[in-house]
């Protein structure tokens, strides 16, 4: 009984306001040519079509894919529901799920890491995602100035193949512990990235990383940053996101 009463603490305690925040999130789907992706979203407080608001779209990684609409707010998704962070950046903020066994980005999987294509088609997700920001910049109060991306892992990796296929619609991008085919990283010069990656990463290479931000800043790009933690592994998104201006620093650019 004593440990039936702990496990009912434990988890009102620990979890109820964890679920009441993903609440926030409302679920919903898109859908084209009988394709689906299910996704959530969040609105500003007191949300006002009078006013224009940022769009912030969330990638999550592998381990989150799915179509219970549900597992994608693991990492990160507290961040947009912080009572701070809603009243200090009012945004429109996506989370959407990739399909199991599929990914954001062109990448082929091997045993000894991850290589990517120099051309490719969005994949079938990114797509979809794609034809949704399309749609929510027609239907909702958004800021066509101010569009972000962030990722992890495998979003990360759909963060870099998202802004290389629209170099000049999105404010800023913070890809962690991503990767990408340097080839197409040609017109990325004037937007501001933050790449995090762990330097014991053993998932995916932080030379991934390290040699985009190499790649970028010899195309001239002068606006991109790149963080190493020492003795981090893949989970480097914690250490991102304990970084003190990690929002603040995103929401503070404006396409001009």
């Amino acid at each position: 009984m004593k440990k039936i009463l702990l496990f009912i603490f434990t988890f009102v305690v620990f979890f109820e306001p964890i679920i009441a925040q993903n609440d926030l999130y409302q679920k919903r789907q898109f859908s084209a040519k009988n394709k689906v992706l299910p996704y959530r979203i969040l609105f500003p407080e007191n949300y006002d079509r009078t006013k224009s608001y940022p769009l912030l779209v969330f990638l999550h990684g592998a381990g989150e894919r799915g179509s219970d609409n549900k597992k994608q707010l693991l990492h990160g998704s507290w961040m947009f529901t912080d009572k701070e962070n809603r009243h200090k950046f009012p945004a429109i903020v996506i989370f959407p799920q990739c399909p199991s066994e599929l990914y954001w980005a062109p990448i082929v999987d091997r045993a000894d890491g991850f290589t990517y294509p120099d051309k490719a088609k969005p994949t079938e997700p990114m797509q979809l995602l794609i034809q949704l920001i399309n749609e929510l910049e027609k239907n909702e109060a958004i800021d066509r100035k101010r569009l972000y991306v962030t990722g992890l892992s495998m979003g990360g990796m759909g963060t870099f193949d998202l802004i290389t296929r629209f170099p000049r619609k999105f404010a800023a991008a913070v890809p962690i512990c991503g990767g990408v085919n340097e080839k197409r990283l040609k017109k990325i010069t004037k937007m501001p990235l933050r790449i995090y990656h762990g330097d014991a990463d053993n998932v995916v290479s932080p030379e991934h990383s390290k040699n985009a931000f190499i790649t970028m800043k010899a195309n001239g790009a002068q606006k991109v940053e790149l963080f190493i933690f020492p003795g981090v592994g893949h989970d480097s998104w914690t250490q991102a996101y304990a970084q003190e201006d990690f929002l603040s620093w995103i929401f503070s650019n404006k396409l001009k």
